[in-house]
């Protein structure tokens, strides 16, 4: 059983060996290992409030995307309504121009149609007037001939001139 049970000379040199360890390492190779290990821990740290930053930006923006989503439907709609009333708008006053010329057209056409009917009306009565004056001429004429003969050709004239 000396294999299991360890000798005093061995333990004190285990122990020196191990306490000149320990200072070795203090010394020289801790304060790396816990500067790295520290600032590795910082930089995890930094990393994940950047992260958490980010997120909360991510966030942000995309509150900020739907605000500008909902006012550019907003927009559109407001756009799409200004055009259909501009359509509304071009339609009507089409509308009402061709009413219009219609009209126009028409009071032309009924005061041509009446500057016709006056025409013709001042020419018809012209036209009575020179038979008349013919008829008075003759009337005239025979009359100075002949008095039987003037109330026989009145009687003619109111003969033919009435219509039966």
């Amino acid at each position: 059983m000396d294999l299991v049970t360890p000798d005093i000379g061995l333990i004190f040199w285990t122990t020196v060996s191990f306490v000149i360890l320990y200072f070795i390492l203090a010394k020289y190779a801790w304060k790396p290992i816990l500067g790295a290990v520290n600032e590795r821990e910082k930089s995890i740290k930094d990393a994940l409030s950047a992260a958490e930053k980010a997120k909360e930006e991510m966030a942000s923006l995309k509150s900020d995307n739907e605000k500008i989503l909902n006012e550019a439907k907003l927009q559109r709609e407001a756009l799409l309504k200004e055009a259909r009333e501009i359509k509304s708008k071009i339609i009507s006053d089409a509308q009402n121009e061709a009413t219009e010329k219609a009209n126009k057209l028409i009071e032309a056409a009924k005061t041509a149609i009446d500057n016709e009917k006056s025409a013709a009306m001042k020419e018809l009565k012209n036209t009575v007037v020179d038979l008349s004056l013919n008829i008075a001429e003759k009337l005239l004429s025979k009359e100075l001939d002949n008095k039987d003969k003037q109330i026989k050709n009145i009687k003619d004239i109111i003969d033919k001139s009435k219509l039966n």
